[in-house]
């Protein structure tokens, strides 16, 4: 299982099909992912260890342990860890395709675009 490191942390990818993909995601301390959507899939993440600030579309809400969220496929939304632990969430994702180029992002602290 191959560890990809982010400049907000790392993620596994702990199952890949046609139709599903799990990661396992891990974000540091004081950082967040991108404010972005896709065109092709949802996420729904569980919240395994820590407190995950979401952002969904113009809704902000903190979830804890055994927590969980489901981003609808087109939805604007971002992950933030701001406490001083890592967080740790499983993230399901279902839909047609997962590339990195269906990420769009919108807004992002490490001036990455595709």
């Amino acid at each position: 299982m191959e560890t990809v490191t982010r400049p907000w942390g790392q993620f596994k990818v702990l199952y890949d099909s046609e139709y599903t993909k799990v990661k396992e995601l891990t974000v540091a301390p004081g950082q967040r992912l991108s404010y972005q959507y896709h065109k092709h899939r949802q996420e729904h993440w569980v919240v395994v260890k820590g407190i995950a600030t979401v952002t969904l579309d113009t809704i902000i809400e903190d979830f804890g342990y055994n927590e969980h969220i489901n981003i609808p496929m087109g939805s604007k939304h971002r992950l933030a860890n701001n406490t001083e632990e890592d967080l740790v969430i499983i993230e399901i994702q279902t839909g047609t395709y997962f590339g990195e180029d269906d990420i769009i992002r919108l807004n992002d602290d490490y001036d990455r675009i595709y």
